[in-house]
């Protein structure tokens, strides 16, 4: 099976050149690109005219929570939340808990759907469902493989429900990466006492895996570290070789000090930057500086456009980072590079969006930066193609149904919202 691409200007995700030309996209884990200077006599198997639109590489999410994709018009927590420990109390804790098999299912549709409309064919996710371990991400990755959007996976193990939670959080993330690639999920280290700390970082090292977890986020993780442990939380997760592998990524780092960017730019790992969920939060403003070049963009499961995150880490970064329009585009783009780098499967050459962008200026080579920043909006994502498989025609998912899987996802929230 292929797809012919006619009449596009296509657009080189790593050095913006643009060229006009035909695009022969072979399906499958390993299939390629083939640029044509003319349309092949014998026609592929489906052949999308592209004149006018620009053809480019597909986006991916560096940090994602499908467990929050029913959140939504969500009714109110029973208390005001006072700050960011009881953010995650009163309303995220409190909303994982409830989950159960048909929600995780549910949220999940929801998310690769929402992704895959947005033009990204990648996803990392960090899950948590306390009361639903066994087996959820088995359940996510079915719902994300019918929707066609390749996964990197954890569970996110903690101590904060007992340790009997932890165990099971321990054994999930084992079963299922021996079978499939994934990480190993933690979440803030603040949660997670020695010895299940120790355990995960055995996992890591058993299975050539990285550890996935959210790092400083707010400084009430740094106060409990240093009371707790007499250290840092980087400095923590240093001692225990966190940071030995290139497959962890550290998500937040905004209460990280010198002496901790130092480690981790001397580290393998990278960084997940997810502007618009400190917003929501308000736990304050991510700044690269001292971290090195290996930063990631995520959504932190706020949404699934990974543009709207780009563009955001660059608007409120103005005031509170280092970050130009090559800075913004460059930590959009390095995930693809954390994939590679990293031998993880799904993210190969043959995943492409179609952008039908109606710009009243021309976009070329030389001013794509500023196309990106202040134009282009998941709106004009018109195809996807994922492993070479057309999954979103004119904005509609090819895959699944979608009038359907929304019908369920609104039963599951309700079910949900009930809950809490």
């Amino acid at each position: 099976m292929s797809i012919l691409l006619k009449n596009t200007t296509y657009i080189n995700w790593e050095t913006l050149e643009f060229s006009k030309t035909h695009i022969l996209v072979e399906e499958g884990e390993n299939g390629k690109l083939v640029f044509l200077n003319e349309v092949p006599k014998n026609n592929p198997d489906t052949i999308i005219d592209c004149k006018g639109k620009f053809v480019t590489k597909s986006f991916a999410v560096g940090h994602h929570h499908v467990y929050s994709a029913l959140s939504r018009g969500m009714p109110a927590p029973k208390k005001t939340p006072t700050d960011f420990y009881e953010i995650l109390k009163y309303i995220w804790w409190n909303l994982d808990k409830a989950l159960d098999k048909e929600m995780i299912e549910a949220s999940a549709l929801a998310t690769a759907i929402a992704c895959a409309k947005a033009g990204t064919t990648f996803v990392i996710d960090h899950h948590a469902s306390p009361n639903f371990i066994e087996g959820s991400l088995d359940i996510i990755a079915s719902a994300f493989d019918s929707v066609g959007v390749d996964h990197l996976l954890c569970y996110e193990i903690t101590d904060r429900d007992g340790m009997g939670k932890a165990e099971k959080g321990l054994y999930e993330t084992e079963n299922y990466i021996k079978t499939q690639q994934g990480l190993i999920g933690l979440h803030a280290a603040f949660t997670v006492g020695d010895k299940t700390m120790q355990t995960a970082v055995d996992l890591m090292e058993k299975y050539d895996s990285g550890i996935h977890v959210h790092v400083a986020e707010d400084q009430f993780d740094q106060k409990y570290s240093v009371e707790n442990y007499g250290k840092r939380v980087v400095e923590r997760l240093n001692d225990f070789g966190v940071l030995d592998s290139s497959k962890t990524i550290l998500g937040h780092c905004l209460y990280v000090d010198e002496n901790e960017r130092k480690i981790i730019k001397n580290s393998k790992a990278y960084v997940v930057q997810n502007t618009e969920s400190n917003l929501n939060n308000n736990v304050g403003y991510f700044n690269a500086e001292g971290l090195g070049n290996r930063i990631l963009l995520g959504t932190d499961g706020m949404h699934s456009d990974m543009l709207r995150s780009a563009q955001a880490a660059f608007f409120v970064g103005q005031g509170f980072d280092t970050i130009d329009f090559a800075a913004a585009y460059q930590r959009f783009r390095n995930v693809h590079q954390y994939v590679k780098s990293n031998e993880f499967k799904g993210d190969g050459d043959n995943n492409l969006v179609v952008l039908d962008y109606d710009s009243p200026t021309e976009m070329n080579g030389t001013n794509f930066l500023g196309h990106f920043i202040f134009g282009l909006a998941s709106k004009h994502v018109k195809h996807v193609i994922s492993n070479g498989k057309l999954i979103v025609q004119n904005g509609i998912v090819q895959t699944v149904n979608e009038a359907e899987i929304l019908e369920f996802t609104k039963e599951q929230g309700k079910r949900l919202w009930s809950r809490l």
